[in-house]
């Protein structure tokens, strides 16, 4: 179950609450659910019962109670406890299973895995000024709001400068509207388009523009060329070529990616004996760091094939784990706060994550070592991870290249 999964579930509990008038008050229009802080109880929080407790003219403590019996049913969720005056806290079904379920999500989905239709009601007009970063963030605050169902038009006060189309940028009107609209006013670019597409290019051009803050300036020096791990923008989409070279070079070693948990027997791959070249050609050259399974107690190490079934992942998954868990909620609070910034903090953080995940769980077996389900676990990860970071950059306006 992912956090949206659950504000969802939360909100049919208030529903149906209301409908069987053991609660009266409004239906909100959404539950707000948070991971739960260091120190606290469960996996996720809400605070939907203090906030109905005053329409409904009960305590708090009550209007928790009323809503766990609903919640706690309701498939995926292992848990509910009332904490503090009256917070909801939600321990999730054991993590393997919530694992799996993000995982098909993401693998049905591909590039569209965190869209959906809660502001399929909304109809939003924007309207900026003739000036580059305001364009770009228009045209991209457009992509994530229509994303999540929303009917968004863009207009200009003037007419558009003609290499907006060179960055991906169109509007439907320009000129002065006949009524206030929404404004797009972030902190000029202090250079044109044409300025800044000689200098770096549309990828870079347009990550410059994004990735602060729209009250912060943006930072379009040449630092956003450079190759290497300083550069942020290189990062991510050097994490979603490594990703796609690790499809290609299991490939090449005759196996797939499977989220099972270790314990379950995935089917054994059908060829081992892939030659060096051809693991070499499909992995860009990379030769992934040596790593030995872990050893089960009381058990030989020639002995050991498989894993202990004790945990579905690794450890070292669970930051980049629970990254595309919340991938969906990042994606729909970009759109509602029009912050395209947020998504670029977010593939930062799955790039970094993704990084730390594949160095310390390599999803490719080195030297003699055989295809495990281990190795089918974690390359199931890793390229959901990929897959992330492609439709992240794509709301963006970013190319997200399979070589780099």
């Amino acid at each position: 179950m992912t956090p949206a999964d659950l504000s969802r579930t939360v909100l049919h509990a208030v529903r149906r609450a209301v409908d069987e008038d053991a609660l009266r008050a409004p239906v909100p229009a959404r539950v707000r659910v948070e991971r739960t802080r260091p120190g606290g109880s469960g996996d996720y929080a809400c605070a939907v019962a203090l906030q109905l407790a005053g329409p409904a003219a009960l305590p708090a403590l009550e209007v928790a109670r009323i809503l766990r019996e609903r919640v706690a049913a309701e498939p995926g969720v292992g848990r509910v406890e009332i904490t503090g005056p009256g917070f909801l806290s939600f321990t999730l079904d054991a993590p393997a299973a919530g694992d799996r379920t993000v995982l098909a999500a993401v693998r049905e989905q591909g590039l569209a895995y965190g869209h959906g239709d809660a502001l399929r009601d909304e109809i939003h007009q924007f309207h900026h000024a003739r000036e580059v970063r305001a364009a770009v963030t228009a045209q991209t605050v457009r992509r994530l709001l229509t994303a999540q169902g929303a009917r968004v038009r863009t207009s200009c006060a003037e007419p558009p400068d003609p290499d907006w189309a060179r960055l991906g940028v169109t509007v439907d009107a320009h000129g002065t509207p006949p009524v206030p609209l929404t404004g797009i006013r972030p902190v000029p670019a202090g250079a044109t388009a044409g300025e800044l597409l000689e200098r770096l290019g549309p990828d870079a051009a347009r990550w410059g523009l994004l990735r602060a803050a729209g009250h912060d300036r943006a930072a379009l020096g040449p630092e956003l060329l450079v190759q290497g791990e300083a550069n942020p923008l290189f990062r991510v989409r050097y994490a979603h070529a490594r990703a796609r070279a690790l499809t290609r070079g299991a490939a090449a070693l005759g196996f797939t990616a499977e989220a099972a948990p270790y314990g379950e027997s995935p089917t054994e791959p059908a060829a081992r004996g892939a030659s060096p070249a051809a693991y070499a050609a499909n992995t860009g050259g990379a030769s992934p760091a040596a790593y030995t399974e872990p050893v089960a107690r009381g058990a030989s190490p020639a002995a050991n094939t498989e894993p202990a079934a004790t945990t579905a992942y690794d450890a070292a998954a669970r930051p980049l784990l629970d990254l595309i868990a919340d991938h969906p909620g990042v994606l729909l609070a970009g759109a509602r706060h029009r912050a395209p910034d947020r998504v670029a903090r977010q593939l930062e953080a799955v790039a970094h994550a993704f990084f730390d995940f594949h160095d310390s769980c390599p999803p490719l077996p080195a030297g003699d070592e055989k295809p495990s389900a281990a190795h089918r676990a974690r390359l199931a990860i890793a390229e959901a991870a990929g897959t992330v970071l492609a439709g992240g950059l794509s709301l963006l306006g970013i190319r997200a290249p399979e070589h780099l």
